[in-house]
C-alpha cells in the first residue's frame, strides 16, 4: 500500500485590506497529505514566524518584515528555515545588507531564532536556498544578489553562524517555485515530512474541536445528589479531554428502591454570547464569597470612573436590568480626572486590591493601587481606601516622562511580582512604543516596588507593531503547577488587529531574569481565531464555581479600524501536552450533536435523599 504523501509548504501572503503588510510579510505554513498538492493552511492562515524589529540609537523601534522563506532539513532530521529580511514597506533592508534570517526547529512547533547569517558585506540578498550536502558535510547556501549574480557559501553548524565561509560567485541557479492551489500567497518551497510529524503539527496548529462525549457505562450510587455529580468526559481532536456537567433526567426513578435503571442525560456548558457587554473593555471577573463581581474600562462613560457589578451568576452580571456601582469617581483635587483604565481585582496578601491607571488634568495615565477596607463591600465606594500611585523602591514614581498603565499582579513560588506597560514619547517621532516591565513587591505594601524595574518585552514583531500602534500592554497571569504564563496584548487596542501574545517561564525560575522567559512568535488569539470576534485582546482569567478556567477579553463586532469594544468570554482548555489553549470557541468546545448521553445507575444500599 502506498503511504500518503505528506508535505509542508512555507510562504508569505499578499497584503489585503484586512491583512496588512505587517502580517503578510511573515512565514506561514500549510500542509498537504495527498498527491495533488491540495495544501491546507495552519494557524488559521496567520503568520507563524515574524522578523524582529531593530532598535535605533534613539531607542525607536524600526519594524521589519521578510520575504522568500525556504525550509530545509539537517542531517539529524531537524529543520532550518531561512528568509530575507525587508523593511515594513517590503523594500530592501539596508540594516541587513548581505545577511539572511535563520531559525531552527525540531518539530515545526517551537522555533529557535539563530539570528542573521552574513553572506556578503555589501551585496543585498534577494533570494536564497539552503541544503545540507552529505558529500561536503556542510550546509550549502546559494543566493542571488541585487544585481542578479549568484553566489555560494558553506557553513558547518546551524548554531554557529561564524563558521560560514566567504562567498564564491557561481553560475545562475534555478529555484523551482511550487505550484499550489492556495490563493493570494507568495510560495517559498515544499518539503516532504512523515506522517507522525504531520499529525503533531496539525494537532498543534489546527483548531481543536470536540469529537466524542464519554460517560460511564454504569454507576453505582445511593442518592440523586450523587447522580447529579456524575460528569461526562469531552474528547477533543488532539486527544485531550475535559469534564462537562450533565443534566440527568431522573424524575422516573425511585431512589428508595434497589435496582438498575437506564438514565438519559444532556451534556451542558454555559454559553456566553458575544457581546456580553457592549462598550466595556479590559474586563475582569472576581469570584468571591459565592458571588461574581465584574469590573472593566467603561467606554460608555468615556473611560471616566470605575464601576463594579455584583451577581449570583456570571449571566446575572450581564442580564437586562443590571445595576453597577460607581466606586471611584472624578476627584479633581486628587488628580483623578480621566483615563480610568483597565481596573483589575487582585488578592494580594490578606487584602483585595484594584490596580488601575488614571490621569489628572494633563493626559498621562499612571498606575495606581486601591485597597478594600477590612470587611468592606466592593460596591460601596467609602469602603475603599484612598488610591495611591505606585512607586519605585527609592520612593520615586515609576516614570516622570512617560505613561504607565495596565498593572497586574501574580504570586508564585513565594515571590510577588507586578507587571505593567510603560511608554515614552507617545505622539512624537521619538515614541518608544509601549513595553512590559516586571518587578517584585512586598504583598504587605504592593504599591512600592522591592526591585528595580526590568524590561520584559517590547513590540518587535509585526503583529505587535501594526495599524500605527506599537504596543505591548494588558499583561495578565495564568499560573499552573509547572509554568507561569503571562498573556499580553499587542497591536491596536481599538482595532481589529489587536491580539493576545504569550510569555511563559518555568516555575522555580528567577522571574526577573528576562532570558528565562519564552515569548511566542505568533499570537495565541487573533481576529482569525473566533468567528465574529475582531480585535480580541486585553484579557483576564478566573476560575468559575464549576472549576472551569475562563478567560475574558474585549473584541469588536465589525472588521473596522476603530470599532466598539465589547466584552467576550470563553473557556481555557489544556491540550494533550498540558499546554493552555486560548482560542477554543464554544462551538468547538462542545459539539451539540454529541450532547445526548445514556448511562445505567445501580442503586445499592439505598438511603433516599431528595
Amino acid at each position: 500500500m502506498n503511504q500518503k504523501q505528506n508535505k509542508i509548504l512555507v510562504y508569505t501572503r499578499n497584503p489585503k485590506e484586512d491583512y496588512t503588510e505587517s502580517l503578510s510579510n511573515s512565514i506561514h505554513f500549510a500542509y498537504c497529505d495527498t498527491e495533488n498538492a491540495c495544501f491546507e493552511p495552519l494557524n488559521h492562515n496567520y503568520g507563524i514566524l515574524f522578523a524582529k524589529a531593530t532598535i535605533d540609537e534613539q531607542n525607536i523601534i524600526r519594524e521589519k518584515g521578510l520575504k522568500n522563506p525556504y525550509i530545509f532539513r539537517s542531517p539529524s532530521g531537524s529543520f532550518g528555515i531561512i528568509a530575507i529580511r525587508i523593511t515594513k514597506e517590503g523594500k530592501d533592508d539596508e540594516e541587513s545588507t548581505g545577511q539572511i534570517l535563520l531559525w531552527t526547529s525540531e518539530d515545526l512547533i517551537t522555533f529557535h531564532y539563530v539570528g542573521l547569517l552574513r553572506l556578503h558585506h555589501n551585496i543585498s540578498v534577494q533570494k536564497a536556498v539552503c541544503e545540507y550536502c552529505d558529500e561536503e558535510r556542510k550546509y550549502v547556501i546559494r543566493w542571488q544578489g541585487r544585481g542578479g549574480s549568484w553566489y555560494r557559501n558553506t557553513f558547518d553548524c546551524l548554531f554557529d553562524p561564524d563558521s560560514i565561509t566567504l562567498p564564491d560567485q557561481i553560475t545562475a541557479y534555478s529555484i523551482e517555485t511550487p505550484r499550489v492551489s492556495l490563493t493570494d500567497i507568495v510560495p517559498g518551497n515544499v518539503l516532504d515530512i512523515d506522517q507522525a510529524l504531520k499529525e503533531v503539527m496539525c494537532s498543534h496548529w489546527l483548531p481543536i474541536y470536540n469529537t466524542e462525549i464519554v460517560v460511564p457505562d454504569h454507576v453505582t450510587l445511593m442518592t440523586k445528589k450523587e447522580l447529579e455529580e456524575v460528569k461526562a468526559t469531552a474528547v477533543y481532536s488532539d486527544g485531550s479531554t475535559a469534564l462537562k456537567r450533565v443534566i440527568w433526567n431522573s424524575e422516573a426513578i425511585d431512589f428508595s428502591v434497589s435496582g438498575s435503571y437506564p438514565v438519559k442525560g444532556k451534556v451542558v456548558q454555559e454559553r456566553y454570547g458575544f457581546p456580553l457587554a457592549s462598550g466595556y473593555a479590559d474586563p475582569v471577573i472576581l469570584p468571591w464569597n459565592g458571588k461574581y463581581y465584574f469590573i472593566s474600562t467603561n467606554d460608555n462613560k468615556n473611560d471616566i470612573g470605575i464601576y463594579a457589578r455584583e451577581a449570583d451568576t456570571i449571566h446575572g452580571l450581564f442580564a437586562p436590568g443590571f445595576t453597577e456601582a460607581l466606586i471611584l469617581d472624578v476627584q479633581e483635587e486628587k488628580g483623578f480626572i480621566q483615563t480610568f483604565w483597565a481596573p483589575e481585582f487582585h488578592w494580594i496578601g490578606d487584602g483585595l486590591y484594584i490596580l488601575f491607571a488614571v490621569s489628572g488634568k494633563t493626559w498621562g495615565p499612571q498606575c495606581h493601587s486601591m485597597k478594600l477596607k477590612k470587611g468592606g463591600n466592593i460596591l460601596n465606594p467609602s469602603d475603599w481606601e484612598e488610591p495611591v500611585r505606585v512607586k519605585k523602591r527609592d520612593g520615586s514614581y515609576l516614570t516622570e516622562d512617560g505613561i504607565t498603565l495596565d498593572m497586574t499582579y501574580f504570586k508564585a513560588d513565594g515571590k510577588s511580582c507586578v507587571v505593567w506597560s510603560y511608554r515614552k514619547g507617545i505622539g512624537t517621532p521619538y515614541d518608544t512604543g509601549s513595553m512590559l516591565y516586571i518587578a517584585t513587591v512586598d504583598e504587605r505594601n504592593p504599591a512600592i516596588l522591592t526591585s528595580e524595574p526590568v524590561l520584559l518585552s517590547r513590540p518587535l514583531y509585526g503583529w505587535e507593531n501594526i495599524q500605527g500602534t506599537i504596543n505591548n500592554e494588558g499583561p495578565y497571569p495564568l499560573i499552573t503547577e509547572d509554568t507561569v504564563y503571562l498573556t499580553y496584548s499587542g497591536g491596536a487596542a481599538c482595532g481589529y488587529t489587536y491580539v493576545l501574545g504569550l510569555l511563559s517561564i518555568p516555575r522555580g525560575s528567577d522571574f526577573l531574569n528576562v532570558g528565562a522567559w519564552k515569548k511566542s512568535s505568533t499570537p495565541v488569539l487573533s481576529y482569525y481565531s473566533i468567528d465574529g470576534v475582531y480585535g480580541p485582546g486585553h484579557n483576564s482569567f478566573f476560575q468559575d464555581y464549576d472549576g472551569n478556567i475562563m478567560m475574558m477579553y474585549h473584541g469588536e463586532q465589525e472588521l473596522v479600524p476603530f470599532g466598539n469594544r465589547c466584552t467576550a468570554m470563553h473557556r481555557v482548555h489544556f491540550n494533550r501536552q498540558g499546554l493552555p489553549i486560548f482560542d477554543l470557541s464554544y462551538d468547538r468546545d462542545l459539539d451539540e450533536q454529541l450532547t445526548d448521553v445514556v448511562t445505567e445507575i445501580v442503586l445499592s444500599n439505598p438511603h433516599y435523599m431528595s
